[in-house]
């Protein structure tokens, strides 16, 4: 029988028979033990796992990766050209004005006319021509009439003179008597020599009056437009100072482009060079061929220009006066010949041999020679060096932003 003892707390206390019945108080501890250390093993190389896991990760994504920018080797035309700004002009124009004075009576065509030579544009008062022109008329009217009267004299003094050189001959008169009838002749003679000259005065005065009554009537000197009016009517024209312009008639079947080259360009432009423009607000493109180049530069904003001219037929009337024209002078030109873009090249020059990058199917970065042709703004030939289809690398992006030119041949990969 067990014996229990009641300890004062209430607690119960085994007797010694009893404990057969009680765990050894260090067997727990030793487990747990184990159990820990087993755990930590497995954590480290959870531990070593995870973290060659990141390093990998890390490694992977962390390198840089390089992207390139490329340029494809293409079949296309090229021309190498001098751009330059101009204005179109007509090639012929007449300013029109009056050679008489007097009030503008009436004024027969308007900005925009067609005209046809001689035909009637403008009519000046006649009145102040008309009284010039009766007054001539009766100038030399008087001088004929005088003329006529000394004529007669002249008869006269030439009958009685050649009838006393007679009698003087016979001895019948004086010496004297001869004389006066001589002196009588010769005066006549130079009357009418006189009145004779201004007759011709007279005359001339006449025909300036009846030119002045013509000039009233203002008629177009050529085939053309009116482009512009300066004078309306009911205005007076003084014209004893200076001839005013009443209007403007410009030929506009054919214009002429006036183009401001610079004179770091002007070297490489030639008489005969074919030549294009465009103009703003239209699609149509111009061509033709230089036909002059002024040696007279102009100075505008400290650039010296110099100015190029060409011709350009006008006949649907397309262009007008003072338009802005895009200018392209071409210096070269070459078709269906292998190009690449001018980025590719950087600087290089017509007939330079360069190095370029070539990209290769595999990835691979090939360092080759080329050689330039015809170049233009945006493309250049490529004459040697480059097949259809090449990729030619311009530039290289890296993953973490850098930019870096292919230009620069010297750097490692």
């Amino acid at each position: 029988m067990k014996t229990v003892n009641i300890s004062p707390v209430g607690k119960s206390i085994a007797t010694a028979n009893d404990l057969s019945v009680i765990p050894p108080p260090m067997e727990p501890q030793l487990k747990n033990r184990g159990i820990l250390r087993r755990g930590i093993i497995w954590l480290i190389v959870v531990l070593l796992i995870v973290s060659s896991g990141v390093f990998g990760l890390l490694w992977f994504f962390g390198k840089d990766k390089v992207l390139y920018v490329t340029a494809t080797v293409e079949l296309g035309n090229i021309e190498s050209t001098v751009v330059a700004a101009g204005i179109v002009q007509p090639i012929k124009y007449v300013d029109v004005g009056a050679q008489t004075s007097g009030k503008l009576k009436s004024l027969k065509v308007k900005c925009g006319d067609q005209v046809k030579e001689n035909q009637l544009l403008a009519e000046i008062d006649p009145a102040l021509a008309d009284t010039a022109l009766t007054a001539a008329n009766a100038t030399l009217e008087n001088m004929t009439s005088q003329r006529s009267v000394k004529q007669a004299q002249l008869v006269l003094a030439k009958m009685q003179r050649n009838r006393n050189d007679e009698l003087f001959a016979e001895q019948l008169i004086s010496a004297n008597d001869r004389d006066i009838t001589r002196a009588n002749y010769d005066v006549a003679f130079a009357e009418v020599t006189s009145l004779s000259a201004q007759m011709k005065q007279a005359t001339a005065t006449t025909d300036t009056a009846k030119a002045n009554l013509g000039y009233t009537k203002i008629t177009a000197p050529i085939t053309g437009e009116v482009v512009s009016i300066s004078i309306l009517e009911g205005q007076t024209l003084n014209a004893n100072q200076q001839a005013p312009n009443i209007l403007r008639i410009a030929d506009m079947r054919t214009m002429i482009v006036w183009t401001q080259v610079s004179e770091a360009d002007i070297a490489r432009v030639k008489i005969g060079q074919d030549v294009y423009f465009t103009v703003l607000g239209q699609s149509l493109r111009w061509n033709g061929k230089i036909k002059q180049i002024l040696p007279t530069p102009e100075l505008i904003n400290n650039v010296v220009f110099y100015d190029v001219l060409f011709d350009i037929p006008n006949p649907e009337r397309k262009l007008n006066i003072q338009m802005t024209a895009q200018v392209f002078i071409v210096l070269a030109q070459a078709k269906n010949v292998l190009m690449i873009q001018t980025a590719a090249i950087g600087n290089a020059n017509e007939g330079d041999e360069i190095k370029v990058q070539v990209l290769k199917s595999d990835g691979s970065i090939e360092l080759r020679a080329i050689k330039i042709g015809i170049k233009s703004e945006i493309a250049a030939e490529v004459t040697d060096g480059l097949k259809e289809k090449e990729q030619v690398v311009i530039r290289e992006i890296t993953s973490n932003g850098n930019t870096k030119s292919a230009l620069n041949l010297g750097r490692r990969r």
